[in-house]
């Protein structure tokens, strides 16, 4: 058999490294067709002088450019037979992408659990991306739901035990990176590290309609071949789910009203896509100030935020009922550390 029909939960082996296929390299192209694709005007990933002001060497890829194109590679070998990707925790990104560099992906697995239908598993998988030099420039946990093909045997349940967040000092400042004469005014805003308060709810008020061409390319784009962003006849309904990697970049090319000058991810604490997003959901987002934190970098400061994106009609701030449960209009809650000038 020269095809590949993708993995099932009983393939995956606790311990084993997983090489994925297809390096890629990243060119000037994928930013302009993200920024085509979500409202993103972060001022540090628009303009090689900003980014220069700041201490780099020219206009890094946007973070999330890197997440999307090392989360594609591994969807061929975790994701490809997926019910749903359940999760997202300890992710750090620890060096800027430039135009021009060469990304691959490897994965370790780190955790099993049978659910107890029998018919499906979790697989949790720790996943590092690498530059064309051997550098790692972005690692996370992400635990996934995935079909069972055979009848076997459960396996040993195994669940890593990871950090509830990805402490300050644990955070990688770009090498150089230096906020002290930042431009407010080209940035967009004038709020900075001191203006923002803990406990903070910020409504970024704009909204975006999700279409199917859109999101169709985005993730042809990354790479992504999961067969339910694809195939209608994948799902009952017939209805493709939208990546939620593509709700993650809205969402957050959303938040730049209100935190416009938040201009680095450095790290994912936890993440979850909470319920389904399909073409025709109008997305919108909110964010809450968690913590702050200084670093050793000039004039850099760090913030986290939980950015939360809903569908169009949820109720202000929405987020979890009475009963715990996320409310059915929150789409994505997402837990990460930017780096903000002081």
């Amino acid at each position: 058999m020269k095809t590949n029909p993708g993995r099932f939960f009983e393939d995956y082996t606790l311990g084993e490294v997983i090489q994925h296929a297809v390096p890629r390299t990243l060119a000037e192209g994928e930013r302009a067709l993200y920024h085509a694709l979500y409202p993103a005007r972060h001022a540090l990933y628009s303009s090689d002088d900003f980014a220069g002001a700041c201490g780099l060497e020219g206009s890094p890829l946007d973070d999330l450019i890197a997440f999307h194109t090392v989360f594609g590679k591994t969807v061929p070998d975790i994701s490809l037979n997926a019910v749903a990707n359940l999760g997202y925790g300890d992710g750090r990104w620890l060096a800027p992408v430039y135009p021009g560099d060469t990304l691959r992906s490897e994965s370790q697995v780190i955790g099993l659990k049978q659910n107890s239908n029998g018919k499906s598993g979790v697989v949790y998988v720790r996943t590092r991306g690498i530059n064309q030099r051997g550098e790692a420039v972005l690692e996370y946990v992400r635990w996934v739901m995935v079909r069972k093909n055979r009848d076997t045997a459960a396996p040993e349940t195994v669940i890593p035990d990871l950090p509830k967040i990805v402490t300050p000092d644990r955070l990688v400042v770009p090498e150089g990176l230096d906020f002290s004469d930042y431009d407010f005014t080209l940035a967009g805003e004038p709020h900075r590290w001191g203006d923002y308060a803990i406990g903070e709810q910020i409504d970024h008020i704009d909204g975006v309609t999700v279409e199917e061409a859109e999101h169709m390319l985005a993730t042809r784009l990354w790479q992504n071949t999961a067969k339910v962003h694809f195939d209608a006849t994948n799902r009952e309904d017939g209805r493709r789910l939208i990546y939620g990697g593509h709700v993650i970049s809205l969402a957050r090319a959303l938040s730049f009203n209100g935190l416009a000058n938040a201009q680095m991810i450095v790290a994912l604490n936890a993440g979850a896509h909470a319920n389904p997003c399909f073409a025709g959901d109008t997305v919108r987002a909110w964010s809450e100030v968690l913590d702050k934190a200084e670093t050793s970098a000039p004039g850099v400061g760090a913030i986290r935020l939980r950015l939360v994106a809903v569908k169009h009609g949820a109720a202000p701030f929405a987020l979890r009922g009475e009963d715990g449960k996320y409310d059915p209009s929150v789409l994505l809650d997402l837990d990460y550390w930017a780096l903000i000038p002081t």
